[in-house]
């Protein structure tokens, strides 16, 4: 055991706030460290996933106390070289050890692990003409359209617009108010008023259906950060309602209570994917290309990149360049030296 010790940087070692049951499993504690610090349901998904891959890995026989730096690394090597992962998909596996072992486990990770890094990189985003966009969006109908509509009308990652509150919604100042996003940020991005009639009757439907719930003793939703002790019966306030709220109750799987949740990413995708078919596209198009499409779209009409970045949330604005590299105005004033052979 004594060798195990020294893996670890007992000088920087930093107490958590919360400590787990100590008498319950690893994933368990792993889970009630998540929700104290109320993290994404789909964080926790993401954590427990790799956590459970880390323990499969070494044949689950080894509590994860008795390994640290080397076992880490092999997991990651082994990522890197025989799963040939892109290189934020390992970091994401970093990410969810790190938190095993300095959130749960209370033994923080030495920082200069050594193992191999994935070379597989992002490739440049994949984005659609106008053209295409519109001829996508012709073969979506109802609810699924009006989403797919918002998602490239203020470049909206898919749960962004699946977790829209009624409250985030501003017609006055035609801003989408998207909040708790990729690394918990906060921002404003565009609602064109071009949408306001029709979300407007969406949002009458979506009324309707959470004053039937009330009726029948329901109505209550999900708020995050403990916000319904926060606030006394907010969770039944309409402005709390998701804009997208799921057809049927169901039992939240943290809580155990029956409510209206949002509606499940899968359906909007599925109708994409249709879409894209019909549409005879080939290009491989998802839900996430309409963000892509809305973000070059925006630089190919000299929007200021800083404006795009905010729009986005990104922290960098490095990561916003990347569209600089797919926009049609900067390559179609390229002239091919095939072109110019011929045509000299």
């Amino acid at each position: 055991m004594e060798n195990r010790i020294n893996i670890y940087n007992s000088e920087t070692k930093i107490k958590p706030k919360f400590k787990p049951d100590p008498n319950i499993k690893v994933m368990d504690q792993v889970k009630q460290v998540l929700r104290y610090h109320h993290y994404a349901f789909k964080t926790e998904q993401t954590y427990c996933v790799w956590i459970i891959k880390y323990l499969k890995f070494y044949g689950l026989k080894t509590h994860p106390k008795l390994m640290g730096k080397f076992e880490i690394e092999k997991f990651l090597t082994s990522l890197a070289v025989d799963k040939n992962v892109a290189a934020s998909t390992q970091r994401q596996a970093l990410n969810a050890l790190i938190f095993l072992y300095r959130d749960v486990l209370d033994l923080p990770v030495h920082e200069e692990l050594e193992h191999v890094k994935s070379r597989k990189f992002q490739r440049p985003p994949t984005v659609m003409t106008q053209g295409e966009v519109k001829k996508v969006l012709s073969y979506i109908a109802g609810t699924h359209l009006l989403m797919a509509k918002i998602l490239y009308a203020g470049g909206l990652r898919l749960m962004e617009c699946v977790r829209l509150r009624v409250q985030d919604i501003d017609f006055d100042k035609a801003k989408f108010y998207i909040r708790g996003a990729k690394g918990g940020k906060d921002r404003l991005t565009l609602f064109p008023k071009f949408l306001h009639d029709e979300m407007r009757l969406h949002i009458e439907k979506v009324k309707r259906l959470h004053e039937e719930d009330l009726s029948k003793g329901f109505g209550a939703v999900y708020l995050p950060h403990a916000l319904d002790r926060k606030y006394q019966n907010a969770e039944k306030d309409f402005r709390w309602q998701y804009v997208f709220p799921s057809k049927n109750l169901s039992v939240d799987p943290r809580s155990g209570i029956k409510r209206r949740h949002h509606v499940l990413e899968s359906g909007l995708q599925k109708a994409v994917q249709l879409a894209v078919k019909k549409a005879n596209i080939l290009k491989p198009i998802g839900c996430h290309t309409f963000r892509h499409s809305f973000a070059t779209h925006l630089l190919e009409n000299n929007v200021n990149i800083r404006t795009v970045q905010e729009l986005l949330g990104h922290s960098n604005v490095k990561t916003t360049e990347i569209y600089t590299h797919v926009m049609d105005k900067k390559l179609n004033e390229v002239v091919s030296p095939l072109e110019m052979l011929f045509n000299s």
